[in-house]
């Protein structure tokens, strides 16, 4: 991943983390969401633009109500919608969320969460992406999304 450097005052970006150099494509992290890695879901690009999330549930994941908790599932979405659209694009291109409006439909709480995202349109500065989450082994429709992606030349 690109080199950062921590606690740099900058009033753009409070948060102090400032990149200095471009993200490397030949690390083996380039790509790669810490996010992602606690949460414990992969994600396999089936082609570009066509990505599938799969998390097994475990309680961690679950809400006071017994099921899975919207950010967790939110998070599973849109870290899969990113990795579709970060899957069609140059090596000096990265993409960012703009908009992303989820519709979440049934609550679950054991099992595997399987997210089928696709890549509907992408233009040269906008990529629009649709998402369907179910529960497995039974299908169950969770959640769907739809979001728009900024693509960042480098």
């Amino acid at each position: 991943m690109g080199k950062f450097r921590r606690n740099v005052p900058n009033l753009i970006n409070p948060g102090g983390f400032v990149i200095t150099e471009a993200p490397d494509p030949s690390d083996p992290d380039y790509g790669e969401f810490p996010l992602r890695t606690f949460l414990g879901f992969d994600l396999d690009v089936k082609s570009p633009g066509e990505v599938v999330a799969v998390l097994d549930l475990e309680e961690r994941h679950l809400n006071p109500n017994g099921v899975v908790g919207g950010g967790v599932l939110f998070t599973l979405i849109d870290t899969a919608m990113g990795k579709a659209v970060f899957s069609m694009l140059n090596e000096d291109q990265i993409c960012a969320s703009l908009e992303v409006s989820t519709r979440f439909l049934k609550g679950v709480g054991s099992g595997k969460i399987e997210a089928d995202v696709s890549v509907i349109k992408a233009g040269r500065r906008i990529v629009t992406v649709e998402a369907r989450a179910h529960a497995e082994p039974d299908h169950q429709l969770l959640a769907v999304a739809t979001a728009t992606f900024a693509v960042i030349d480098l």
